[in-house]
């Protein structure tokens, strides 16, 4: 059972295809910026050869939905619409920010698996050690305060490209920070795989990206 897996919603581009839940073939560069409108396709064609299978062979197609950037996301989802629609496939969806935070093994704690935003805000969802929501996902301005509740209680991981104004904020002996990790498909395929199981996909005409707030255009500066 193989699910074609995609994940741009940050400046990782990044595809896997996985195996019952079990990432076999992955492709992904977060080095040169946002790049997915070259690369997304190129990668998955990538894995899927490094599968040796076909896209014929795939079973449903899985796409990272937010938050992330506006502009990611969209490319992300229209490519993950396309090849759903094509081959008469399953989409699914995989809240970015739970496949972040699944990048974190740990005992008793707490995760927090934050993406950066404008200025001192973030988009964070906050998981138990077992990666279940104990907080939904927020768009939230970070102060020196933010996450005390749980910082006085046990260790709080911190994860993902909002960790280093985080960092900068929060000193505290119970904030662990996990530095230079963005969303990736390699943990998308076993969330996917357990949604597949249960009939939990999109409706492929409607299915449009979460992105938490609704974009801003910034002007150039002159």
């Amino acid at each position: 059972m193989y699910i074609l897996n995609i994940e741009t919603a940050t400046t990782n581009c990044s595809v896997s295809v996985s195996k019952e839940g079990k990432t076999i073939a992955l492709k992904e560069d977060s080095r040169n910026g946002y790049s997915h409108a070259e690369k997304l396709h190129v990668f998955i064609d990538e894995v899927l050869a490094e599968a040796n299978i076909s896209k014929t062979d795939l079973n449903a197609i899985a796409v990272s939905k937010g938050p992330g950037s506006y502009t990611g996301l969209r490319i992300g989802v229209s490519a993950a619409k396309g090849l759903s629609f094509a081959l008469d496939l399953p989409l699914i969806s995989v809240p970015t920010l739970d496949a972040l935070a699944n990048q974190v093994s740990c005992d008793e704690a707490v995760i927090i698996a934050m993406l950066d935003a404008r200025r001192m805000e973030v988009y964070s969802t906050i998981y138990n050690s077992n990666h279940e929501q104990i907080r939904e996902t927020q768009a939230q301005i970070l102060d020196e305060t933010s996450f005390d509740n749980h910082l006085n209680e046990g260790k709080v991981y911190f994860i993902g490209d909002g960790v280093e104004k985080t960092k900068e904020l929060i000193n505290h002996p119970n904030a662990i920070f996990i530095e230079d990790k963005l969303p990736s498909a390699k943990e998308m395929g076993a969330l996917a795989y357990d949604k597949y199981k249960t009939s939990d996909t999109e409706d492929v005409a409607y299915f449009e990206p979460y992105y938490l707030k609704d974009f801003v255009a910034i002007k150039p500066k002159s």
